[in-house]
């Protein structure tokens, strides 16, 4: 019966030349548009682990979800306990050790304020890429250096190489100030993360509060996947610790974003899916009722309804998967020759920077994609195939 369904496919080459094509070009959409769906999210995701925070961060129990008039006191003082913890996980790649302080910066007439992170950029500069570094360089080994967000950096009027000074409110109340050069300035494509963010060296930052304690540790992972894990053995570990996933700390811009655009793209997935699979059905069902006559013939010669349901079954599983196999061959080939990193998109919800589609393979796209347009064919073969099979045979045989 497989090898009977295999060969019939072959009888009318132009019949099921035309059903593979049609299967194909489905296929291969639903393929390209899973494919920029995941690489839009990917981009999101990356963007926001890259140039904010890490794949996570971890706190002292409740600090990032209370409000604390003096919140160096629930800073972590265990730092090196809880860095050897740390770097004992396989899923551990990179520990950032910050503190995050408000601060006015100072340049002539001109004061801002600001919000600063005190960061070992040395480490931190080949994690987070994704700065955008827009002129001048990034934080590296510079003592006196200040990296500054674009929006920052315009009200200022400052430039690489210009000096301000940085006052700040240490933790015993009095005030600190020191004289600053700026490195350089990035832009995110956050508004509001580039309009008020700097950043500096920890030591630097420490000695400003006068505190040796951390707020956080920032975590790099092997992968993003591995983060529910580590943070359970964290908090088991110690209890005292909060451990929260880049996508909790930014769920205004990343979450939400991430939400409304996957929501938007459920519903376009569902009108091209359903514009697909009639598509599919309608050719398979439309070829299968121009074979009344063979199908007429074969129950004049003895062949039950089963074995001819078995039959169209069996020749639409093989139309579906070959099909499928090549919309989705051409679709990749397309997609990573020709198009990939190669269309502009505007800025997204909360983004002021455009940027470019990347689209991202994963099998699971291929399994779904697959199974969805073999189980169209399968349906309106079975479908087509039983109003034929129950058709009287004399009237099957004059068709």
């Amino acid at each position: 019966m497989i090898f009977l369904s295999f060969m019939n496919l072959f009888r009318n080459f132009r019949r099921t030349l035309a059903i593979l094509l049609t299967i194909a070009l489905g296929t291969g959409v639903l393929f390209s548009f899973k494919g920029f769906i995941h690489g839009v999210l990917t981009q999101y995701r990356e963007s926001t682990i890259h140039s904010h925070y890490g794949h996570g961060q971890i706190h002292t129990k409740n600090y990032r979800t209370s409000f604390h008039a003096e919140p160096w006191k629930h800073w972590i003082a265990n730092q090196e306990e809880i860095q050897s913890f740390l770097l004992s996980q396989d899923a551990v790649q990179h520990i950032f050790p910050r503190v995050n302080f408000s601060a006015l910066l100072k340049k002539g007439n001109v004061t801002m304020s600001g919000y600063g992170h005190g960061i070992q950029a040395q480490d931190e500069a080949g994690f987070f890429d994704r700065m955008n570094i827009e002129s001048g360089q990034t934080l590296t080994n510079q003592p006196n250096g200040i990296l500054l967000g674009q929006g920052l950096a315009k009200a200022l009027d400052v430039k690489p190489g210009d000096k301000l000074t940085l006052l700040v409110n240490s933790i015993d109340g009095s005030i600190s100030q020191a004289e600053m050069e700026v490195t350089g300035i990035f832009h995110t494509g956050s508004l509001d993360f580039d309009s008020r963010i700097f950043r500096i060296q920890l030591s630097k930052a420490q000695s400003l509060l006068k505190t040796s304690n951390i707020e956080l540790i920032s975590l790099g992972l092997r992968n993003h996947t591995d983060w529910d894990t580590l943070a359970a053995s964290v908090e088991k570990a110690f209890p005292q610790l909060d451990a929260a996933s880049f996508a909790a700390l930014d769920k205004v811009y990343y979450q939400h974003s991430v939400d409304w655009l996957y929501a938007q793209y459920q519903v376009i997935q569902c009108i091209i899916l359903s514009i697909v699979l009639l598509g599919i059905f309608n050719s398979i069902s439309a070829a299968i009722l121009e074979r009344k006559q063979e199908i007429g013939n074969f129950r004049a010669n003895g062949e039950s309804v089963s074995d001819v349901m078995k039959l169209v079954t069996v020749e639409g599983a093989f139309l579906g998967i070959l099909g499928s196999v090549l919309g989705i061959g051409v679709a990749y080939l397309v997609l990573k020759g020709f198009l990939d990193n190669r269309i502009e998109m505007p800025p997204g919800p909360g983004l002021t920077r455009s940027f470019f589609v990347s689209f991202q393979f994963e099998w699971h796209m291929v399994y779904t994609t697959l199974g969805l347009s073999t189980a169209a064919a399968i349906a309106a073969s079975l479908l087509a195939g039983i109003k034929v099979a129950k058709m009287p045979i004399a009237k099957a045989l004059r068709s």
